[in-house]
């Protein structure tokens, strides 16, 4: 191991556990050579050295389960390599179910695992004894088995990846602590240079902070957001037990909260509680702290501790060689951070890993150094890219409270529409408490509290979670026909909402827009922005309010990223701002067939079909306020949405109220949007598909003269598609029965054999049945005709139910 500290380096990765290390050797591989790897202590000396080393490809995505069949496949590879075991066994993995409502689950993986072609087995409790023989069975009702899981020895696989990335020319220095960074430039222009260490500082292009639970507080140096806060993690290794062997697969048992594998003869039994214990802020971390444990507190351990001995009854009579309470980083929703922090150009995070770190580091490396060679993600991660934070995430405070919920979640029946309930209510609009009144059931989303559905009453105002039908939907059916053919009024103040003005604003969101947003100042133009490859980074409205001044309004979770998109691909010479206004602006939705006579009422503004036509936006008076109404639809009915100063938000939204609208929700939106067809950005539209597949040619400029970012691409896909070969293409789908209830993530199959995967689905009031969009995968282009000749069917947690699929939407 080297002493030598360098005055440079190409990339500086700070931190040398299981992240930094993996990282370290992907840009080896990928040709990058001056790499220096910096720890502070000794290589896995933080959190990697005590963690269990559980390796699980199957997750809940797509790109989730390529991430970690990658680490598997690497780590299984990688001895050959270097020389150095990992310790990596693919012992398999059985899950088992106590409830129904786990079993629902269980099924609903096989159906994944099906969808990614991925070996799974449903079991009976008999099958899974034969499996795991040292477990009872009498309280189950059954289990799935995972082929593909598999475990390896975190540290052992550290210094595998260590000794790999010095093969390919890296450099990899301990006992060398990172204090600051430095950092030119001001404003979007910000760029890391080096950093600073307490033996001098060190040039770089680039900086990848992979420093585990110190990673907070090495963003707060450097001024960006890297939200994660440690909690203890506990699990014990038990004594040799009869009938443990080192090929006994892993065994996860979450309606009892706790997993268990081989060690020595014995077992690890560890496990994640309903109620966390949160250890110390990020930024009072001591130092040093390498290969240390926390307080051993067999109290809280026990919720863990007795439901271990209903599984192994064995364990009763067996004793503890080591109590493990060693802390872990959490972040707020549970996934981690990757990727370019916004403000600060050069400087990469790889960190928060939520107890799933070992089993990450290999494809997340991977896709972190490609992410640093290419200049953009090569494929889907927007749900752990690191701009779905804002500073607000990073108050220590609301860390510590979402902490404690986030870690119980990972064994929590994964509910389709869960709604974390620590740390809130945070942002609200400021028709909050007058919803709340009249009975919202309130989401959050960008730390928005947003009105999901509403209940008669407060005192009804809860989601009772179920895999079938909720006690919400018939709430949400009655706002889905009010808004159909009456009208309602959605609080939609969470929308992302951009001002883009000064010389250069045509040609700057000519670029970076696929449509042609060159139109007259009042009109609004619906358009993607595509990445490099022609696929989806952003799905939004720009509407011209002057020569060169422009609002956009876009996702609610994506503000952060769609506004460090937008600088990244400024133009040379643009001299343009950009500001976001979300928090100056309220945005309520009137849509249905009475919205105009109800607006009518309130503005001297002609509202009529001429005057006002669809994609019209301008200022008008609206009783007192001033407001921007914008023709424009998510719900498939006459409406207009009103952007509405903060301050006035109130008095509009009583006018409205006034006129005897109904109050309406998220759900109510995601069924009329499911049957109209539209498409969401981050469920449709993903930097894994692009307008050919997602069926949204039309509304790029692709057929004109107008270039734009991804424009080569698309043209190339659009071609290659045109003749034979796989390709997947979005559909919409209206299921035949009116009893199941989908949620989105259900497999598709045609005469048994899995096709694709449903999106999103929701029940569909108007046409009286659940409704969706899906994406089939075939070797040839899917047509109407293929679609039209019948067969298809989605599972249902594990019931086959037959769906009509069409290019067109229900309605």
């Amino acid at each position: 191991m080297t002493t030598d500290l360098p005055a440079r380096a190409r990339v500086v990765v700070v931190g040398g556990g299981v992240i930094g290390t993996s990282v370290a050797y992907h840009l080896t591989k990928l040709g990058w050579t001056d790499v220096l790897l910096l720890e502070q202590g000794t290589l896995s000396c933080g959190t990697t050295w005590h963690a269990a080393g559980l390796v699980g490809p199957l997750r809940a995505s797509e790109s989730g389960t390529r991430l970690v069949q990658y680490s598997a496949e690497l780590y299984a590879r990688l001895e050959a390599e270097t020389g150095l075991a990992t310790g990596y066994r693919n012992v398999g993995g059985v899950i088992v179910a106590r409830t129904e409502d786990r079993m629902v689950q269980l099924r609903r993986t096989a159906a994944n695992a099906a969808a990614y072609d991925m070996e799974c087995e449903l079991l009976t409790p008999a099958q899974a004894r034969d499996v795991w023989p040292v477990m009872a069975v009498d309280d189950l009702l059954g289990a799935i088995w995972l082929p593909g899981d598999g475990k390896v020895n975190p540290t052992d696989l550290t210094q595998s990846l260590a000794k790999g990335a010095r093969q390919g020319g890296a450099r990899v220095v301990e006992r060398v602590r990172v204090t600051g960074y430095t950092v030119t430039g001001s404003g979007a222009g910000r760029r890391v240079t080096g950093v600073r260490t307490d033996r001098g500082d060190i040039e770089a292009e680039v900086v990848v902070t992979c420093a585990g639970q110190w990673s907070k507080a090495l963003g707060d140096l450097a001024g960006v957001t890297v939200p994660l806060h440690s909690a203890e993690h506990f699990y014990v290794v038990t004594e040799a037990i009869e009938g443990v062997h080192p090929d006994l697969p892993i065994m996860r048992d979450p309606d009892g909260y706790t997993y268990f594998k081989e060690e020595v003869g014995g077992l690890v039994v560890g496990g994640f509680e309903p109620e966390a214990k949160p250890w110390r802020s990020p930024d009072t971390i001591p130092h040093p702290f390498e290969f240390q444990l926390l307080e051993e507190d067999w109290e809280h351990f026990s919720v863990l501790m007795d439901e271990a001995l209903v599984r192994i009854p064995a364990l009763a009579e067996t004793g503890i060689r080591k109590f493990y309470n060693g802390p872990e980083s959490f972040t707020p929703d549970n996934q981690f951070l990757l990727g370019e922090t916004p403000g600060l150009r050069g400087h990469f995070v790889g960190a928060g890993f939520n107890s799933v770190g070992i089993a990450s580091a290999g494809g997340a490396g991977r896709a972190l150094a490609e992410w640093i060679v290419e200049g953009e993600a090569t494929t889907d991660l927007v749900g752990v890219d690191v701009r779905r934070f804002a500073p607000f995430n990073a108050n220590n405070r609301w860390l510590r409270d979402r902490v404690a919920e986030v870690l119980g979640l990972h064994y929590a029946v994964p509910w389709p529409n869960r709604e974390l309930e620590t740390a809130r209510p945070f942002r609200c609009s400021p028709v909050h408490d007058r919803l709340a009144a009249r009975g919202a059931v309130f989401g959050s989303r960008m730390g928005w509290e947003r009105p999901n559905v509403f209940a008669p009453g407060p005192a009804e105002a809860r989601l009772d979670y179920a895999w079938g039908k909720q006690s919400w939907l018939p709430w949400s059916a009655a706002e889905q026909r009010a808004t159909r053919q009456d009208v309602a009024v959605f609080d939609q103040t969470s929308f992302s909402k951009y001002v883009v003005t000064g010389p250069g604003s045509l040609a700057w969101l000519q670029w970076v827009s696929a449509n042609d947003v060159d139109v007259e100042p009042g009109r609004v133009v619906y358009t993607p922005w595509l990445n490099a490859r022609g696929t989806y980074e952003a799905d939004l409205t720009v509407t011209r309010v002057g020569a060169e001044e422009f609002l956009l309004v876009s996702s609610s979770a994506t503000t952060v990223r769609d506004l460090d998109w937008l600088e990244r691909h400024r133009p040379d010479g643009v001299t343009a701002t950009v500001r976001d206004v979300t928090s100056a602006h309220a945005v309520l939705g009137v849509m249905g067939p009475r919205s105009r006579e109800v607006l009518q009422a309130l503005t001297d503004t002609d509202l009529g079909e001429e005057a006002f036509p669809f994609a019209t936006s301008r200022e008008v008076f609206l009783g007192h306020a001033t407001v921007r109404a914008t023709r424009m639809t998510y719900v498939g009915e006459l409406g207009w949405e009103l952007l509405v100063p903060m301050e006035l938000t109130t008095g509009v939204y009583d006018l409205l109220r006034a006129a005897d609208v109904t109050d309406a929700g998220y759900y109510t939106i995601e069924s009329l949007r499911l049957e109209k067809g539209y498409r969401a950005f981050g469920r449709e539209l993903t930097p894994d598909f692009g307008p050919v597949e997602a069926g949204l040619v039309f509304a790029t400029a692709v057929g004109g003269d107008k270039d734009f970012l991804g424009r080569s691409a698309l043209t190339e896909h659009r071609e290659a598609l045109r003749a034979p070969g796989p390709r997947r293409r979005l559909v919409s789908f209206v299921v035949e029965d009116p009893e199941p209830m989908l949620w989105g993530g259900e497999l598709v199959l045609l005469d048994g054999r899995p096709v694709g995967q449903v999106t999103s689905a929701a029940w569909g009031e108007t046409v009286g049945a659940c409704v969706g969009l899906a994406y089939l995968r075939r070797d040839e282009p899917v047509t109407a005709d293929w679609l039209a000749a019948g067969g298809f069917r989605v599972d249902v947690g594990g019931d086959l139910v037959g769906i009509r699929a069409t290019l067109r939407a229900p309605l």
